[in-house]
Parts: C-alpha cells; structure tokens; sequence
C-alpha cells in the first residue's frame, strides 16, 4: 500500500527556468526537500561556516554553543589553548550536552544519563559503565574512543573562527575559500583587538536564503531604509560599489559619505525626508572614523552563514542560524576595540541602536523578509525578477545593482547541482 502524501511537502519537481535575467523559483523559499538538500550541500559540504569570535572564547575552558546550518555545535578551547568544535549531541541516546549558550568548563555531562566528554569531545565517562554489584553494565566490548562526538575542522583567520565537516581535501584552505578581497576587508576590520560589546537575537519567519539575497542588496538600502537616506548614511546617490569573490559566492558592499552632484534621483522617494525629520539627539550619529579610507558602510557577505558590518561607528557580525525552511534566527555579536578611547566606546555603543532587531535602519530588513514568505507560500513556480543593472554578477562601481545576488544565485545553483531547463 502506498503512503499517504504530505500535504505540508510540495511535491512538485523542482526546476529553475533558464532565462538572461536572474528569476529564482519560489520553491527554492518555500519546499521542505530543498532545505534538507542545502544541510548536505551546503552546510556539510564544502564550504567553511563561521562559528563564533575567538574574543567570545578568550580563555582555556571557554566555551560557545551555536549552530552550524540546524546542527548545534559546540566550539570550545581546551586547557592548552586549542580551539575545537564538535556536534551537540549525546553518543547514547543522542540528547543535547551543552545547554548553556556561553560559559566555562572542563567537562561536558549529559543531563539525561549524565554521560561525560572533555573539551575536544572525547567521551570521559559512562556511569555504571561496569554495572552494580556485578550486574548490569556496558558490554565487555565497549570503547569509549569510539564514541566521541562528532568533529570538526576548524581554522581561524584574524579572530574569526570558521568550521566545516570536510575532510582536508574536500575543500581549500579558509584563506582561499575566502579569496583576496574578503581578507583584505577582514584585515582592515580586525586590524586591531577588539572587544565584545554584547549581543542580540532575533528570529524571523521566513527562509534563510531571503536574508542572504538582503545582505547583497545594494538596490533596496536607500529605498526601505528611510533612516538610512534621510540621514545621509546610504543613499543610492553616494559613491559606492560592490565586488564578489572569483567564485562568486561572497560579497562586499562599500559606500562612502560622498555623493554624486545630481540630487534630483532622490526626490519624491517615500524614503528621503530630509528637513522633515531631526533627531533629538545627534549625538547618536557622531563619532570619529575608525578608517582613513572615506568607507562609512561596509557589508560583508561570507556564503553561507556570515555578515560583517561596519555602518558608521558601528562594528558586528551577523551569524546566520536556518531553523526550518520557513524560519532563521539571526545573531548580531558587536564588538568596539580594545583600544578604544571611553568616547569612541560610548558612540559605539549609542550607534548598537542603529541595528539589530529593533534598530532603526536594520528592523526592515526582518520585515521585508516576513513579507515576502508570506506572499509566496503557495505559487513555488512562480519567480522572481533580478536585473537591475543587467544580468550580470560582475563587480559594479554604483549603489543601483543587484549583482551579488545573481552571482550568489548562479553560486548556490552549482553548490546545490541544480540546472536550468528553458522556460
């Protein structure tokens, strides 16, 4: 007898139509299976997913829980200093170990049956490993080396602290999966040692991928953000550009304070409100530049799971955990540097307002994402339209392009194995 069908699993094949525009299939947002095929693909595959700051794990026995795609991982360093990540999850009956989401141990002790593993994950000890009173107990045979937690590769480059589950020829060395321009932007960022600042959470409805294509949107900043434009930090005006990785799968928005003489493309926008709007306060927007380059916006895309921001004063990355096909949690960590003057602190932390949840250009972004789940829940044929700026993933010197998202999506189909048929 044949199974029923899921009626909460499209059953549709899967297909991405082949046209000179970038029109990605809202199936890719919406159907369960795709999820599941981007945990092996992407998530397990070859690729490096960043984990944590070595700054969140300053000493030996300190310790993080996060996510590496929906698996919970544990990233630790051990009595000697060495970083090490492992699978959250028991060797016996496969519970969570570590509940807590920062702190400092030694051991790591199951709750259910209080099995017990050490920093790097190997397994310590197994209570009445050998029985009561003679009776009871593991069999003659057990090995507690076989049955460590899951492990690992991890590698670091300038504090951040990247994993994936790889063997060492399955993927290329953190520095060249990176490549060239990403390492001179983290050079240029964490170019001095730098401390957390605190932290935020915030889970949005809507498919992971949905914030990925934000985070390469060069086109929308100035168009849904009006704190942005009416307060001169983006505008589509200002000089600016954004390049990707040889691969295609990373990318680097950059704008400067500086705009282009002709006004007139602002006008009207909902958006500019420029003279309508003052704040209370400008305190909130002043500060000294960290850099002496003219950059006041940086947005850092490091497929799959990571955005490192600069947006005037204000430093942080943005880790991104998919729950479900339908649902993201996202983790800003801000950061200032440890040589920071007590003012250079205060505006950053004065500026921490500017972003997150609740910030006042970033709480759009999780909107905008809500948005369009919501809308294309049912109609997984039906596509989306990327061209502004031509069918192109190629590096651009304006703010009116969506390159870095055709060149993410042309990246992603190849991760994912995915061909084009005609339309």
């Amino acid at each position: 007898m044949n199974a029923p069908m899921n009626p909460n699993v499209d059953q549709r094949p899967f297909t991405w139509p082949q046209s000179e525009e970038m029109q990605v299939p809202y199936q890719v947002f919406t159907d369960p299976r795709i999820f599941d095929q981007e945990q092996e693909n992407i998530f397990r595959g070859p690729h490096w997913s960043f984990l944590a700051l070595e700054a969140e794990i300053p000493e030996p026995n300190d310790f993080k829980s996060t996510y590496l795609g929906d698996t919970p991982v544990v990233v630790t360093r051990d009595r000697e200093g060495q970083i090490h990540a492992w699978v959250n999850r028991c060797a016996h009956r496969g519970a969570m170990v570590c509940r807590d989401r920062r702190g400092k141990a030694d051991a790591f002790t199951c709750v259910y049956h209080q099995w017990s593993y050490d920093a790097q994950g190997n397994l310590k000890g197994v209570p009445f490993r050998r029985g009561v009173n003679g009776e009871g107990g593991m069999p003659a045979s057990f090995d507690m080396k076989l049955h460590e937690l899951p492990k690992l590769r991890v590698a670091t480059y300038r504090g951040l602290i990247f994993a994936t589950f790889v063997a060492e020829d399955e993927v290329e060395s953190l520095e060249d999966y990176l490549g060239e321009d990403v390492c001179k932007m983290l050079d240029r960022i964490f170019s001095r040692p730098i401390e957390l600042l605190g932290d935020e959470r915030q889970v949005m409805h809507g498919n992971w991928k949905l914030y990925s294509e934000n985070t390469r949107d060069a086109y929308h900043g100035s168009l849904l953000h009006l704190f942005h434009a009416t307060f001169g930090l983006y505008r589509s005006t200002q000089k600016g550009g954004c390049k990707m990785d040889v691969k295609g799968r990373h990318s680097l928005l950059t704008a400067t304070k500086s705009e282009t003489k002709d006004q007139s493309a602002t006008k009207g926008l909902r958006t500019y409100q420029e003279g309508q709007f003052a704040l209370e306060d400008p305190s909130l927007l002043a500060g000294t530049p960290d850099f002496d380059d003219g950059i006041s916006l940086v947005i850092l895309a490091i497929f799959p799971n990571l955005v490192v921001q600069q947006i005037a004063n204000s430093l942080a990355v943005r880790h991104i955990h998919p729950r479900s096909v339908k649902e993201m949690e996202l983790v800003w960590t801000y950061f200032g540097y440890k040589d920071d003057s007590p003012a250079a602190r205060e505006s950053r932390l004065r500026q921490m307002n500017l972003v997150g949840p609740g910030g006042l250009i970033s709480m759009e972004d999780g909107e905008a994402v809500e948005l369009v789940q919501q809308a294309i829940v049912r109609d997984g044929d039906a596509t989306s339209y990327i061209a502004m700026g031509g069918r192109k993933g190629e590096p651009q010197d304006n703010l009116v392009n969506e390159a870095p998202i055709v060149s993410y999506w042309d990246y992603y189909k190849r991760a994912m194995h995915i061909s084009s048929t005609e339309s």
